[in-house]
């Protein structure tokens, strides 16, 4: 059988919200009709009139934060440490030492769409999930999040929609040896809109990031601003999201797919 791909990616692009507009990309294009003066310096004499219809290449020039698109994030990005509960606190890893095995395992998809934007997932709603699906998880499993932070992709609320995955819920994923995760929202946590209501009422400094700095305890990834996960089943396919190599960073841009196959499915 043929293999069936879904792209849970969204585009790099301009003018479509994505994150708080300071921390927007900015792609700056030139196409074949204003690229001939890239082109000459290299060809002393060269006219535009000497290439074929005239034309130059087509080149973008971009203006990125590692954590613009979907992108996985390193432990570097939560903290400086990692591995505090697995008795051997080390320096947390960055996106260029992640292992490729963590990137490509089979998927299972937790349906959240239902929680009000804001809320906290704790360790019993994922329990509870996963009782639903019937899903045992295994350890390297890719667990992603849908949230209703999908269906506002692009709009002027996207930022501030969805519900977060707290440090209990976190911790109960990691502690069966799950160290990817995933989320169509803009972060893993709960918007810091809701957040910082809640951090205004009770000072308490510890729910700021709380799922992320869960990744204090045990390491683990996550990819953030995924798309189209109302389009997967609760388990049954694999995710391949291999991060850009970029030495030293906290985060690297990726293509994520799920990707179903009959025999990769026989052979897991």
């Amino acid at each position: 059988m043929p293999r069936k791909f879904v792209d849970l990616s969204i585009y790099l692009e301009n003018d479509v919200v994505s994150d708080p507009p300071p921390f927007a990309p900015k792609i700056q294009y030139f196409t074949h009709e204003n690229t001939v003066e890239q082109i000459v310096p290299f060809f002393p004499g060269l006219q535009k009139a000497d290439l074929p219809d005239g034309e130059g290449w087509a080149v973008e020039q971009v203006q990125l934060s590692t954590h613009n698109g979907t992108h996985l994030d390193a432990p570097y990005h939560f903290h400086s440490t990692m591995d505090k509960a697995l008795g051997e606190k080390k320096p947390a890893i960055t996106i260029d030492a992640v292992p490729l095995e963590w990137c490509f395992q089979p998927g299972v998809k937790l349906d959240f769409r239902h929680f009000a934007d804001g809320y906290v997932v704790t360790a019993a709603d994922v329990e509870a999930e996963l009782a639903r699906i019937g899903h045992v998880l295994k350890p390297l499993e890719i667990v992603v999040v849908n949230t209703r932070a999908g269906e506002r992709y692009g709009q002027n609320d996207y930022v501030s929609s969805g519900c977060g995955m707290g440090y209990e819920a976190t911790m109960y994923l990691l502690e069966r040896g799950v160290r990817l995760t995933g989320t169509d929202g803009w972060s893993w946590d709960a918007p810091f809109v809701h957040t910082a209501q809640k951090y205004g009422e009770t000072k308490d400094a510890g729910l700021i990031w709380e799922g992320h700095k869960a990744g204090r305890d045990i390491g683990y990834c996550h990819i953030e601003k995924l798309h189209n996960l109302e389009a997967l089943p609760p388990d049954g396919f694999f995710i391949s999201c291999f991060p850009h190599k970029i030495r030293g960073a906290s985060a690297g841009w990726t293509r994520a797919v799920a990707i179903f196959d009959d025999t990769l499915m026989a052979s897991a």
